[in-house]
């Protein structure tokens, strides 16, 4: 059997490749190297990146098979997500990697501007004895303000304590009993610039955030405070930045990020490189061997989940959520559950109802909305189906889905129902469970019929007028055409004497022994459906 291929495009840490195990064949290219890169992604069920690698629509369209790009790292901005929602691949990242690392260089900075530390060294190499020059300041009893307080604004709170400085913050989204957890103070964005003798910027680049911090907001600053941008580049107007500095508006800054990287010559950030009274490091907010080990095993499991079929929950594009343990076999049930309902359909789906009962009703089962679209429109859309991008056909073809979650199961300990409503207005359902100890998926419902049939390959479903000697007539022709029968479920007819029956058999019924059955029987309901794993 031949492996899956995993393209790695970039550097990775070696722990990348080790967690990614002995299942797929791995591949490395230099994915700078343009041409290389879209030959390589060929036949690649995924490729693994870091910021260097442009993985924009041309790619995605040169991947036919791929599955998932993953960034061993934070930022999203050389991943194309559109593109690749629209092809169904999957896009993870490892948002928590560098963390840690982004923090401490954070902490870094602020000391290095508060004693003056890259100057002083640069001039004692240079042969130089300027104690006095490099006189610097205790950060002891100073105030820091940290705009954004997510996951590295909380840890540089948390490091700033043991300092004894007054820590002060901005975030909209944060609220005042987050903020008395990390013991910050929160202020509007205006007094945190005013207060602060050191601000750090930690806020997502966004149209809104652009900028954030100009000559206005910089004027409010005291003359004798610094800001630090690790975050993301351009969140600080370098020109107005640069003014600031030359005029003593304040006294100086930390950056690790500019709006062009690397800085090339005339642009705004290579303007602040001179200046004396900056400090700048390269980007160099992830590059600790623990952080790029941690982003390689984080999306590397994340690849290995992908490519067994499993969803990714945290990945960007799918709006899965969390899984829990007892909801995950359901997954496979309800996928299936889609195709054997787009095989019993005789017209479009225009709504959907996906309503889940028992046990399950405690728990987030959102993912099983995706389950049900990815299963229905698997057969009947030419493109692949993903998780990622079945809510996307959907909305396409104006298919409204609902999902309704109740705790009362009368028959079992948890059933999934899909009703929908087709285009010609008819109502068609089907229901299905895990049974046993083994948790074996098995259709229970159609239309009302009650009926417990085991998924399998091959399914034909049969509703006709009840009378005798019918099995004997589809038994009959099917044995003579070689075509075993290896299950039989017959439910009991409704009140309009119309029985039910679904056969699995071995192997696909040619369709003119489908047309010749159907006649024979002379059934109102006649389908043969394919499952496939999903």
């Amino acid at each position: 059997m031949t492996k899956p291929v995993v393209l790695i495009a970039e550097e990775l840490s070696p722990a990348t490749i080790d967690a990614l195990g002995p299942d797929f064949e791995i591949r490395q290219i230099d994915g700078t190297d343009r041409p290389a890169l879209l030959a390589g992604l060929a036949d690649a069920s995924a490729v693994l990146v870091r910021s260097a690698t442009q993985i924009d629509a041309e790619a995605i369209a040169a991947a036919p098979v791929l599955k998932i790009v993953a960034r061993a790292g934070v930022g999203l901005d050389n991943v194309d997500i559109k593109a690749a929602t629209t092809a169904g691949v999957m896009v993870v990242n490892a948002p928590t990697s560098n963390i840690i690392s982004a923090a401490e260089l954070t902490i870094g900075h602020i000391l290095s501007l508060a004693r003056h530390i890259p100057a002083a060294h640069a001039s004692l190499a240079a042969g130089q004895w300027k104690r006095s020059a490099y006189t610097g300041t205790e950060l002891f009893e100073k105030t820091v303000g940290i705009v954004g307080l997510g996951r590295i604004g909380a840890l540089i709170a948390e490091r700033l304590r043991a300092f004894g400085v007054r820590v002060v913050g901005y975030d909209p989204y944060v609220t005042p009993a987050r903020a008395q957890q990390l013991q910050v103070e929160l202020l509007p964005f205006d007094d945190v610039l005013r207060q602060s003798d050191f601000v750090t910027v930690h806020m997502p680049k966004t149209p809104e955030t652009t900028g954030m911090i100009g000559a206005e907001q910089l004027a409010l600053m005291k003359p004798s405070a610094y800001v630090i941008n690790v975050a993301r580049g351009g969140l600080i107007d370098e020109v107005a930045l640069r003014t600031a500095l030359v005029d003593g508006v304040i006294a100086g800054a930390g950056l690790d990020v500019f709006t062009s990287e690397p800085p090339v010559a005339e642009s705004t950030a290579a303007a602040l490189l001179d200046l004396p009274n900056v400090v700048v490091t390269p980007h160099l907010g992830a590059s600790t061997d623990e952080a790029q080990e941690k982003a390689g095993i984080s999306v590397a499991r994340s690849v290995k989940l992908a490519l067994e079929g499993d969803l990714v929950p945290d990945a960007v594009n799918v709006a899965g959520g969390i899984i829990d343990p007892f909801v995950r076999p359901g997954i496979a049930l309800v996928e299936k559950l889609g195709q054997f309902f787009t095989g019993l359909a005789h017209a479009a789906v225009t709504s959907l109802d996906i309503e889940v009962r028992g046990e399950l009703a405690a728990y987030d089962v959102s993912v099983y909305r995706l389950a049900a679209l990815k299963g229905i429109l698997t057969n009947i859309v030419s493109e692949n189906v993903s998780y990622v991008n079945a809510p996307l056909f959907a909305e396409q073809r104006g298919i409204e889905t609902r999902l309704v979650v109740e705790a009362d199961s009368p028959l079992y300990r948890n059933l999934t129902v899909l009703r929908g409503t087709l285009a010609d207005g008819t109502v068609l359902t089907v229901a299905g469970t895990l049974a046993g100890t083994r948790m074996v998926p098995k259709v229970v419902g159609i239309n009302g019929y009650e009926i417990e049939v085991p998924f399998e390959q091959h399914h034909i479903v049969m509703r006709y007028a009840d009378r005798p000697g019918i099995v004997a007539i589809y038994g009959q022709r099917l044995g003579d055409a070689g075509i075993n029968i290896a299950g039989l479920q017959v439910a009991h007819p409704d009140a309009s004497g119309r029985a039910l029956s679904v056969l699995t058999v071995d192997s696909p019924v040619p369709e003119e022994m489908l047309t010749e059955l159907h006649a024979a029987v002379q059934a109102d309901l006649f389908r043969q459906i394919e499952i496939t794993e999903p």
